[in-house]
């Protein structure tokens, strides 16, 4: 493998050096399978790599002999050894040698594993980083990192043009049943809300937001559509050419299962892309996940309608509309819906605020939702025009350049069995700096 492997690193670093005119950085993540978890006798279940030293050190060498050789911009990691002392040291020693600055976060409630994010001193200034704790059941966190390109990559000395980038890095919980995919989907939309929250504290404007790390979901999920509403491009599936709907083009992971999917993605959204309001992207997201949960129970729209409303009702009341989600068990519990979220999911459907939902509102704002996208057009339009009665400001965003996923099987959608680096392909993209215009705002 390690020819191979060589093969696909040179690719991404020729991508880098390919035009000095045009400078690029690169981004990789990584989920490097924490000793703990790593198991080296499947016969014995207990049996962990975590129990065996010259095991996970050889491995974790080797995963940083990778990293150096690569030697992208930006390294996002996830299951990050942070509960072994000797592994952190190995890991702040090597990258901090080759000039990265390093923050590392654990899970919550002492799981033993996190993330490590580090970044090339001259490559960033960092400006600023935060922590974000999920507090749910699968004590989840994630990283924000707010940098600024240093001198190499500035290819305009135009101090008006801002070169600052948001950098997010994570690791969603796994779905072992469908009940917690709303956590996941929770956890994204915390991120992006905190995001959105640290603009407005900082009165920071649009600028280019890279989301990273396991996302423990395929193209296919509500998560991945949830991040499409917002405008985020899949970076790799944009090298590529794929569209949303090539979900069996590539794989990233074979989970303890045996399943292999692809769930490894570097999220680009850049500070001229159109996005829908936070809010109504997140209504939506989970009204698709109550009409999926219908669709599996073979309920049809005519179906779901008479499972909503009120008795011998001819419309969906507000406590009818809350008993099915306490039916579907997207309330009622710790992890669920809160209070809070279900009244604003409420509002969102009854658009014209009488009270009660009839069978065409619930087709337009429940089963094939079309008025918000209307809505959020209009407010974007407002905003757009109150924007443009200012000067026009510069910015930067990216370009996808390259990307590559080593095993080189992977973007086949196969699993190469000696592959045993990890239970996870590594990602790495390549993004060439680009001036926009932007007139966005942040509302």
């Amino acid at each position: 493998m390690g020819r191979i492997s060589r093969t696909a690193s040179y690719a991404i670093a020729t991508s880098i050096q390919e035009n000095q005119q045009q400078p690029c950085i690169a981004c990789t993540t990584f989920n490097i399978l924490a000793p703990i978890y790593k198991r080296v006798n499947h016969e014995d279940l207990s049996c962990r790599e975590s129990d065996h030293r010259v095991y996970w050190l050889a491995r974790n060498h080797r995963i940083l002999d990778w990293l150096l050789y690569e030697r992208s911009s930006i390294i996002c990691l996830q299951e990050f050894w942070v509960g072994n002392e000797e592994l952190v040291n190995l890991y702040e020693k090597r990258l901090g040698d080759a000039g990265y600055i390093i923050f590392k976060l654990g899970r919550t409630n002492n799981r033993g594993d996190g993330l490590l994010i580090a970044v090339q001193k001259e490559y960033f200034t960092v400006l600023n980083y935060k922590e974000l704790h999920f507090n749910d059941c699968g004590d989840r966190v994630a990283q924000l990192l707010h940098v600024e390109l240093a001198f190499p990559f500035s290819q305009c000395q135009n101090s008006d043009i801002r070169q600052e980038i948001l950098i997010v890095n994570t690791h969603l919980l796994f779905p072992h049943d469908s009940s917690l995919c709303l956590v996941r989907l929770h956890q994204v939309y915390k991120i992006l809300q905190y995001v959105e929250s640290y603009q407005k504290e900082h009165q920071l404007k649009p600028m280019p937001i890279m989301l990273c790390g396991d996302w423990n979901g395929s193209k296919r999920g509500h998560v991945y559509k949830f991040l499409r509403s917002q405008g985020f491009v899949s970076s790799y599936d944009t090298a590529h050419k794929y569209t949303d709907a090539d979900a069996h083009k590539w794989v990233s992971h074979r989970n303890h299962r045996g399943n292999i999917c692809g769930v490894d993605f570097i999220w680009l959204l850049n500070p001229d892309k159109y996005g829908k309001l936070l809010k109504a992207s997140w209504s939506e997201a989970v009204f698709g996940m109550f009409k999926y949960l219908l669709r599996r129970a073979s309920l049809t729209e005519s179906d779901a309608f008479a499972f909503l409303k009120a008795g011998d009702e001819d419309c969906i009341t507000y406590s009818g509309f809350c008993e099915a989600l306490q039916q579907l068990n997207l309330i009622g519990h710790c992890h669920g819906l809160s209070v809070e979220e279900t009244k604003d999911l409420w509002i969102q459907a009854d658009i014209d605020g009488n009270g009660v939902l009839d069978y065409k509102e619930f087709l337009q704002q429940i089963w094939n939702p079309t008025g918000s996208d209307q809505r959020d057009e209009n407010i974007n339009v407002k905003q757009a025009n109150e924007a443009n009665n200012s000067e026009e400001e510069q910015t930067i965003g990216f370009s996808v350049k390259n990307a590559v996923l080593f095993p080189p099987e992977v973007e086949k959608g196969r699993w190469p069995e000696d592959y045993s680096l990890s239970d996870h392909a590594r990602l790495t993209v390549v993004f060439s700096p680009v001036r926009m215009s932007c007139s966005q705002m942040i509302s």
